[in-house]
């Protein structure tokens, strides 16, 4: 079986990252929803608009969000539209896919732990995805990239209490964790298999703090930048960016690393692999 395409570069420019997308050889028909991280108001570790223009332009995509499931700025349509212009986003078409319900379910016949998932319906105007993500920490999930920002980030702000309480939103904050690491997986691969082919995705090894963009108050970076990569399996491009940061010898990353192993960030795409969205066997294309 052919191994997964990862195209990566250390030159971490807007320009370099539509190279990538380029690179990908992936045309995304019609109208192309590019699912990115607006950032809490507070934080200062996301990357701002003008970083993701050329890859926006190029595919003349919406930026997509949906509502979070703790409070904050970004927990409420109102809200959550004042945070996006606040944060420069709204120069381009932009879309919150659970601002008016009910919320789309989507199956997932071979979850592990959910068998649905609960997007914003707003997700039946576009017939295609580009994941953009910053690859970062984040406090529950270890670590945050493609794989969260199909499932999390694509989830309403039911299906975000949804995934995180493993089925029982109640318990969103108190579920067993290694349950809600593999919904995670669960969620994203109906997000995958709606899509089909129609998807691609980049991560940007920038600002690597051992927080989210979700959190107001980040800690700032603990480690030197890596590069941009891309590819069309989500698994392998996570799986990748894991592999550089234990690759690298700056001495922070030994920080990130622990928050990743700290809540056994690796178990949600060693999930998705099982479920069969993408592959742990990637070759990585150097571009530089």
């Amino acid at each position: 079986m052919e191994k997964a395409k990862v195209y990566f570069s250390k030159i971490i420019t807007p320009e370099r990252a539509l190279d990538l997308y380029r690179a990908l050889g992936k045309a995304l028909p019609g109208r192309v929803a590019v699912k990115l991280h607006s950032g809490e108001p507070g934080n200062q570790n996301f990357l701002r608009p003008d970083f993701f223009r050329p890859v926006i332009t190029e595919v003349q995509g919406t930026v997509v969000e949906c509502n979070t499931a703790y409070d904050g700025g970004r927990n409420q349509t109102k809200k959550h539209l004042e945070t996006l212009e606040k944060h420069g986003w709204t120069e381009f078409p932009v879309d919150l896919l659970d601002a008016e319900g009910p919320d789309k379910e989507l199956p997932i016949p071979n979850g592990k732990i959910i068998q649905k998932n609960y997007v914003g319906k707003n997700i039946e105007k576009y017939d295609s995805l580009l994941v953009y993500s910053h690859f970062k920490g984040h406090p529950m999930g270890g670590f945050g990239g493609a794989l969260k920002q199909l499932s999390i980030g694509v989830a309403s702000s039911f299906g975000k209490a949804y995934i995180h309480g493993a089925g029982v939103p109640e318990e969103i904050w108190t579920a067993d964790h290694d349950r809600f690491l593999a919904s995670m997986a669960d969620a994203a691969s109906s997000v995958v298999d709606y899509f089909g082919a129609n998807a691609a995705y980049i991560n940007v090894m920038k600002n690597m703090s051992v927080d989210c963009d979700c959190c107001a108050v980040a800690e700032d970076p603990c480690m030197a930048d890596i590069g941009i990569l891309a590819s069309t399996d989500p698994v392998a491009l996570d799986r990748a960016c894991l592999d550089l940061v234990y690759a690298s010898t700056d001495p922070g990353r030994d920080h990130l690393i622990e928050r990743i192993e700290s809540r056994n960030g690796t178990y949600t795409v060693d999930c998705a692999a099982a479920l069969g969205i993408g592959s742990l066997d990637y070759e990585l294309i150097c571009m530089d």
